[in-house]
C-alpha cells in the first residue's frame, strides 16, 4: 500500500484536537444530563446493577463485581473512577437520597475513605429501582457502549428532577457545575405547581421549594439572596453550621456549645480542619473562654462540642466560630447541565422545563409501547372468543388439515384446498374463514381446556379490560391535560412513599458583628534565614542572642507587632506580610516558609531588599535593574494596604538587580558582571514614579549585564573577585557612561 502522508499546520491541529478532547470531558463525562441528572458513569453504573439483578429486595454483591462488569461493558475508564462514584452514591451526608445501599465501609463524613472494593459489598435503593430504572425498555433509546458489542441507555428514565434532588458537582475544561441537592417532597411540590401553570414565576416556584437542602443539615444564612440564584442559575450560598448551648446541670459542670450540624462544604476533612483551627484560636489567645475541644460525632450525628469558663460570653464565642472557622462558609451554585448536546447554565424554571419535556417524551413513548401490546392483545382475544363460537367449525378444520400450514391457510384465507373434511357439511362455513395471522397462531397454539365456560367467561372479561386500558392509554396520548393528570399522580406517589422531612433551615441570619480587640503593641525583632523561613522573636530575647541572631539570619529587621514587612523581589514585585501573622517562635524554632504568609513564590523570584514598612514612609529608594536602568522613587508610593503591588516597571527579559535605600550618599557607583564601575553624582537620577523604567545608568557592553550598585558612604571598600576595590579612588564620570573596568 502507498504511503500517503497529510500534511496540516501544527497550531490548528493542536487547537482542533483540544477542543475535541474539551467538548468530551464536557459532555462525556463532568456535566451531568438536565434529562436524568446523571454523569455517564453514575448512569452506566445503576444501568450495570439493574442488570446484574441487584435489587432491594436482593442479597447485596461485591463492589468489585459492580465495579469490573461497568468497566467491562460500558465504561472503560479506571476502576478508582467507577468505585468512587459508587462510594458517593451510597454515602447519606452526600446524596439527599442515596441511590445505592452500600453494605460495609463507605466512608465517614469525616473524610475517612471507603473500604477497598474486594471488602465492600453493594445493591440499589428501592428509590433507584421505582424513580430511576422503571419502564426503561418501555422509554429511551438504546446506544451502542463503546465497543459496539452491547448496548446501554442514552438516559435513565428517571422521574424526578434529579439535577434538583440529589444536585451535582463537576469540573470539566474551562466550566464547572455546582448544584445543591434539594428536598424531594418540595421539589415535587414545584413540579406539580409548574405542571398546573407554566407561567408561573420564580418567586412563586419558591413558595413550594423555599431553597436548598442538604443532607448535613445546617443553615442557609441568605434568604433574601435565593430569589436571584434561582432566577439566574448561579450565585453563592451562605451556608453556617447550627450551634446549641448546653448549660451545665451541676454547678461543677461546665457549659458547653454543641454543633450538631456542619455546612455541606465542610464533608470530608472540614471536621479535622475545624478542630485544628479551633485549637490555633485558643492558642493565640482569641477564643479564652474555650478551655476543651473534643469530637464526640457518631453513627447518630455530629456532635463537637467546646467546654467553656464559668460566665463566658456565649455570643462572641459564636461570632468567632462564624467568622474564624469553616463553621460560616459559602457554596457556590452553578447550575451548568447538559441541554441538546450543549453545556448551558439554567435557572429553576429551565431546569423544570427540561424535566418536563423529557417526561411528556417518556410518557408518550411508555404509553405508545403500552397501546400497541394491548391493540395486540385485542386482536389475538377477539380471534379467541370468535373461534370459541365456532369451534365445532374450527375442530373439523383441524382434523381435516394435513399439517400446520394448511389449517393455518384455511383460518386466514378460507383455502379449503388440502382440507378433507371428515364430516360434511362445514365446507362453505369454512371458506368464509379470515382470521389475521396473529389471530390464527393463537388460534392452533390455544389449549383444549380453554373451551371450559368459566376460562370462555374469563376471556371475554380480560377483553373488555383490555378495551378499557385502550381507551385509557388512548386518551393520554390525546390530550396532554390527561397526561398531565397521570405524571402528577405519579408524582405524588412518589412523594407519598418516599419524601423526608426538610433537614436545612433557610433564613435571613444576622450579619456576624465581631470586632477584633487589637492585640497590644510590643518591640518584636523579624528574622529569616537563607531558606526563607521566618518568625518574630522578642526584643529582649534579641538582645541577649543579637550576635548568634545576625550571624545565622540573612535579614533581621526590629520592628513593632502592629508593623509590616515589605519585600521587594527581582521580578519587580513587592509583597507585605503582617507581623501579626507571622509566628512568634523561641530562639531555635524553625519558623515558617515566608511563601505561606504571601504570595512570594521562593523558587522563582529572589529578594533584592526588605524593610520594615513603617519606616519607607522616610525614605527614597534607589532601583537598578540588569538592563542599567536606574531610577529613584519616594518610599510613601509603596505605603499601601495592598499584600502585593508593582514596585516598578520592567521591559521584556530584564529583572531588578538591586534595591538601595538613598541616605546621605552623594556618589553612586554602577558595577556590571565583567567588572566595569561607572561613578556618577547621585543627584543624576532623577526621581521617578514607580510605575516608570527609569534611566540608562551605564552603557553598557555586548553581553553585559548590571551585577551591583554602591552607594558612596562609610565604607567605600569592595571586594570584587578577590581584591579590594577602593570606590572613593574611582574617577567620577557622567551617568550612562562607558565607564572603566578595573584592573585586578
Amino acid at each position: 500500500m502507498a504511503e500517503k502522508i497529510i500534511k496540516t499546520e501544527y497550531s490548528e491541529e493542536m487547537q482542533k484536537s483540544y477542543m475535541n478532547y474539551s467538548m468530551s470531558v464536557i459532555t462525556a463525562r463532568a456535566i451531568p444530563d438536565a434529562r436524568d441528572g446523571l454523569k455517564p458513569v453514575q448512569r452506566r453504573v445503576l444501568y450495570d446493577m439493574s442488570e446484574l439483578r441487584l435489587s432491594h429486595d436482593k442479597p447485596h454483591r461485591k463492589s468489585a463485581r459492580i465495579v469490573g462488569d461497568t468497566m467491562g461493558k460500558y465504561h472503560p475508564h479506571g476502576d478508582s473512577s467507577i468505585y468512587d462514584t459508587l462510594v458517593v452514591m451510597s454515602q447519606v451526608f452526600k446524596k439527599g437520597m442515596p441511590l445505592v445501599d452500600g453494605h460495609g465501609n463507605f466512608g465517614s463524613i469525616e473524610g475517612d475513605g471507603a473500604a477497598a472494593m474486594r471488602y465492600t459489598e453493594a445493591r440499589l435503593e428501592k428509590f433507584t429501582e421505582e424513580v430511576y430504572l422503571k419502564d426503561l425498555d418501555k422509554t429511551v433509546n438504546f446506544v451502542p457502549n463503546y465497543d459496539e458489542t452491547d448496548k446501554e441507555p442514552e438516559v435513565l428514565p428517571v422521574r424526578v428532577p434529579n439535577l434538583l434532588v440529589n444536585g451535582a458537582e463537576g469540573i470539566a475544561v474551562g466550566m464547572s457545575t455546582s448544584i445543591p441537592s434539594h428536598n424531594l417532597g418540595e421539589v415535587i411540590d414545584a413540579v406539580l405547581a409548574y405542571i398546573d401553570n407554566p407561567d408561573i414565576t420564580t418567586q412563586e416556584l419558591m413558595e413550594k421549594m423555599p431553597g436548598p437542602d442538604f443532607p448535613t443539615g445546617g443553615i442557609i444564612a441568605n434568604k433574601s439572596e435565593l430569589p436571584a440564584i434561582y432566577e439566574t442559575g448561579s450565585g453563592k450560598l451562605k451556608m453556617r453550621g447550627r450551634i446549641e448551648v448546653e448549660l451545665g446541670k451541676r454547678k461543677a459542670d461546665r457549659d458547653k456549645l454543641v454543633i450538631t450540624e456542619i455546612p455541606y462544604t465542610m464533608v470530608g476533612t472540614g471536621i479535622n480542619k475545624f478542630l485544628v483551627d479551633v485549637a490555633d484560636l485558643v492558642e493565640s489567645k482569641k477564643l479564652t473562654d474555650v478551655v476543651d475541644i473534643s469530637n464526640q460525632s457518631s453513627k447518630e450525628g455530629i456532635r463537637i462540642v467546646l467546654e467553656l469558663k464559668k460566665d463566658a460570653d456565649v455570643e462572641k464565642i459564636k461570632a468567632i466560630l462564624y467568622k474564624k472557622t469553616k463553621l460560616e462558609d459559602t457554596y457556590g451554585v452553578n447550575m451548568l447541565a447538559i441541554v441538546n448536546g450543549r453545556p448551558e447554565t439554567l435557572n429553576l424554571k429551565g431546569i423544570l422545563k427540561n424535566f418536563l419535556e423529557f417526561q411528556y417524551e417518556n410518557t408518550t413513548r411508555k404509553y405508545q409501547t403500552l397501546l400497541e401490546k394491548e391493540v395486540e392483545k385485542k386482536e389475538i382475544q377477539e380471534g379467541l372468543i370468535r373461534a370459541c363460537d365456532i369451534i365445532d367449525l374450527i375442530i373439523a378444520v383441524l382434523r381435516g388439515s394435513r399439517n400446520l400450514k394448511d389449517a393455518k391457510a384455511c383460518l386466514v384465507n378460507g383455502d379449503i384446498s388440502n382440507i378433507h373434511f371428515r364430516t360434511p357439511g362445514f365446507e362453505e362455513d369454512a371458506k368464509r374463514l379470515c382470521f389475521s395471522e396473529r389471530q390464527a397462531t393463537a388460534i392452533l397454539e390455544m389449549r383444549m381446556y380453554k373451551l371450559i365456560g368459566l376460562e370462555i367467561l374469563a376471556l371475554e372479561k380480560e377483553h373488555k379490560e383490555t378495551l378499557k386500558k385502550i381507551d385509557r392509554y388512548q386518551k393520554i396520548l390525546k390530550s396532554r391535560k390527561t397526561m398531565d393528570q397521570v405524571l402528577k399522580e405519579d408524582l405524588a406517589a412518589i412523594k407519598e412513599e418516599f419524601a423526608t422531612p426538610r433537614r436545612t433551615v433557610i433564613e435571613d441570619g444576622k450579619e456576624v458583628s465581631y470586632v477584633e480587640a487589637p492585640a497590644a503593641e510590643q518591640p518584636v525583632v523579624f528574622v529569616m534565614d537563607r531558606f526563607g523561613y521566618c518568625k518574630t522573636l522578642d526584643q529582649s530575647v534579641y538582645d541577649r542572642n543579637k550576635e548568634t541572631v545576625d550571624k545565622e539570619h540573612v535579614h533581621v529587621v526590629e520592628c513593632m507587632s502592629s508593623d509590616r514587612i515589605c519585600l521587594f523581589t527581582n521580578t519587580g514585585v513587592m509583597y507585605q506580610v503582617k507581623l501579626g501573622d507571622v509566628p512568634a517562635g523561641k530562639l531555635r524554632d524553625k519558623g515558617v516558609p515566608i511563601d505561606n504568609l504571601s504570595k512570594f513564590d521562593g523558587t522563582k523570584e529572589e529578594i533584592r531588599y526588605l524593610v520594615n514598612g513603617e519606616r519607607l514612609y522616610g525614605q527614597t529608594l534607589l532601583f537598578a535593574t540588569k538592563e542599567a536602568a536606574v531610577k529613584r522613587v519616594s518610599g510613601a508610593e509603596f505605603c499601601t494596604n495592598n499584600r502585593m503591588v508593582a514596585a516598578t516597571k520592567l521591559q521584556e527579559g530584564d529583572e531588578v538587580a538591586a534595591i538601595e535605600p538613598v541616605r546621605e550618599e552623594t556618589d553612586v557607583i554602577l558595577q556590571t558582571d565583567g567588572g566595569v564601575f561607572l561613578r556618577f553624582p547621585l543627584e543624576e537620577i532623577p526621581a521617578m514614579k514607580k510605575a516608570s523604567r527609569g534611566v540608562r545608568g551605564i552603557h553598557l557592553n555586548s553581553g553585559e549585564k548590571l551585577e551591583k550598585v554602591y552607594l558612596l558612604g562609610d565604607n567605600p571598600v569592595v571586594e570584587y573577585k578577590g581584591k579590594n576595590v577602593h570606590l572613593n579612588r574611582l574617577k567620577v564620570g557622567k551617568r550612562d557612561g562607558k565607564g572603566s573596568r578595573v584592573r585586578l
